[in-house]
């Protein structure tokens, strides 16, 4: 969004990677990444990547109240063919007092949002 267009080409590994957003259309932002540090995961479930990795997240408006994400994977090195992680994950507009919660990263903060919050990967509530 600072006005690049391109990806690096060699990029030095990031945890998160480098990413290059653009809006391909009036309601569709498309944000792909590359560059991602080869000891994080795609997945919860530890799924690998290679340093080949590309992602492509496209985020569509759908009408005013409702947002939909399709997020890409593609790795010739770790894959047979790119795959869809998520497709149409939908989000809906929330309240005006809704608070957005902040980002987890360590496993123990995570158990302690699945305690509080979440539904653990096991289905059972924890409550």
């Amino acid at each position: 969004m600072d006005g690049r267009r391109k990806l690096p080409v060699d990029p030095e590994p990031r945890w998160f990677g480098y990413s290059v957003g653009k809006w391909e259309d009036d309601s569709t932002f498309v944000v792909e990444t590359s560059g991602i540090d080869e000891r994080t995961w795609i997945d919860r479930a530890g799924r690998p990547h290679s340093s080949d990795l590309r992602v492509e997240e496209r985020f569509h408006r759908v009408d005013h109240d409702h947002l939909e994400l399709t997020v890409t994977i593609n790795d010739p090195k770790m894959y047979t063919k790119p795959w869809v992680a998520l497709d149409k994950l939908r989000f809906d507009l929330q309240t005006p007092n809704f608070d957005v919660r902040e980002v987890l990263c360590s496993p123990t903060d995570l158990a302690e949002y699945n305690k509080l919050i979440g539904n653990p990967v096991s289905g059972k509530d924890s409550k």
